[in-house]
C-alpha cells in the first residue's frame, strides 16, 4: 500500500524534489502505522507532522512562485488551500474515529492521490517555469489539480 517515489515525478527544481520525497516518506510511514495497528498516538503524531509539513512546503513552493513572478500563483495557491481543508477533514475524521480500514483508504484518496496528481499536473509545471524552460511551460497545456 506504500507510495513509491518515481523519476517522473521529479519536477527539476531539487530542493521541491527533495521535500516532495520527503513527504512520501512520511506518508508511507503514516500508512505502515495505521496497517501495523500502532497506537493511536504514533498515527496521531505522524499525522501532525505531516499538517505542519505541507503547510511549510506549501510555504515554500508559494514564496518561490512570489519570488519568480510565476503567473499561475494564484491558481496553484487555490489547490494547495483545498487539499489542506481536505486534509484537516481527515485529521478530523482520525480523532473521533481512529485509525479504521476507512481511514486508510480516504489518506490513500485525498493525501496518496492528490500529491501524485498534484505533483504530475501542477508541479511539473511550475518546475518548467522556475527552470526557465518557457516554451515548455507554455506547452503544457492547463490542467486541474
Amino acid at each position: 500500500m506504500a507510495v513509491l517515489w518515481r523519476q517522473d515525478l521529479s519536477i527539476g527544481v531539487e530542493q521541491i524534489d527533495h521535500q516532495h520525497k520527503e513527504l512520501f516518506a512520511r506518508i508511507n510511514h503514516l500508512l505502515n502505522a495505521c496497517t501495523e495497528g500502532k497506537g493511536r498516538e504514533e498515527v496521531g503524531g505522524v499525522i501532525g507532522f505531516l499538517e505542519e509539513y505541507v503547510v511549510t512546503h506549501f510555504g515554500h513552493e508559494e514564496a518561490l512562485m512570489a519570488d519568480h513572478g510565476y503567473p499561475e500563483m494564484r491558481e496553484h495557491k487555490s489547490f494547495h488551500a483545498h487539499f489542506i481543508q481536505e486534509f484537516n477533514l481527515l485529521k478530523e475524521r482520525f480523532e473521533k474515529e481512529g485509525a479504521t480500514i476507512y481511514f486508510v483508504i480516504q489518506v490513500n484518496q485525498v493525501v496518496v492521490d492528490w500529491l501524485v496528481g498534484h505533483i504530475q499536473r501542477v508541479d511539473k509545471k511550475l518546475g518548467l517555469f522556475l527552470q526557465g524552460r518557457e516554451q515548455e511551460y507554455k506547452e503544457v497545456k492547463s490542467v486541474k489539480g
